[in-house]
């Protein structure tokens, strides 16, 4: 399966956020939240299992000067194997002018998976974006899949992070170079221009990027631990 969705959100003149282009492709469908105000909230609802191995997702949301916009999930994602045994793939792409918060539900790696996972952004130079990641490795009982995800974020054209995680690998995963044996892996990158010191704590840790913001990771045995720690920080 391939499916595409877009979405497009401006100001208006009277200052409120408006959705202006909605187009969903199951199972990739946008439901907007009629209310008026300085912020759009739009959810992104799964409308069939996906995905599954073979598929292809895409995304490609623009917010324009002054525009802000909340793009939420409602459930969690799992990642299933097909059977023709091929990867299946998701891609999300911002284009900020203004400021966005993008705030999916957790994914679950599942037994078999294998799944590559991008997210690209560009940003003008006064745009903010926050976007959050937390991978659960398998369900309970089950040795999970694989997956790699990249996220690659400019500003003004100029590298403001590019980082690249595959986790699924059992080695890796128990390494205390690695995941040290938890279950649930979570990270938040904020792109701003508020300065931050670098933070720790156990089994979490925050760290300011050279060009501005912030990257956030925590690790846990579930998902409410990780989710409370990146929502501490």
């Amino acid at each position: 399966m391939k499916a595409s969705a877009r979405l497009v959100v401006t100001v208006d003149s009277h200052g409120n956020s408006v959705v202006r282009v909605l187009r969903s492709q199951s199972p990739l469908t946008l439901v907007p939240h009629r209310r008026v105000g300085p912020v759009a909230l739009v959810h992104l609802v799964s409308s069939v299992t996906a995905p599954l191995g073979g598929d292809s997702l895409s995304l490609t949301v623009e917010v324009g000067p002054g525009a802000s916009l909340e793009l939420r999930g409602v459930a969690a994602t799992l990642l299933l194997p097909g059977s023709s045994g091929e990867a299946s793939s998701s891609e999300v792409r911002f284009l900020v002018e203004g400021s966005v918060r993008y705030l999916p539900e957790p994914t679950v790696v599942t037994s078999r998976a294998r799944h590559t996972a991008v997210v690209e952004a560009e940003l003008d130079g006064h745009a903010e974006l926050r976007t959050r990641e937390v991978l659960v490795l398998g369900r309970t009982g089950e040795s999970p899949g694989t997956v790699t995800t990249s996220v690659r974020a400019t500003r003004c054209g100029k590298p403001l992070l590019h980082q690249e995680l595959a986790v699924g690998d059992p080695v890796f995963g128990g390494s205390s170079a690695g995941l040290a044996g938890k279950r649930v892996i979570g990270t938040e990158l904020v792109l701003d221009a508020v300065e931050r010191p670098s933070r720790g704590g156990e089994w979490w840790s925050a760290v300011p990027l050279a060009a501005g913001g912030t990257l956030a990771t925590a690790l846990g045995d579930d998902v409410v631990t990780v989710t409370r720690a990146l929502d501490a920080i």
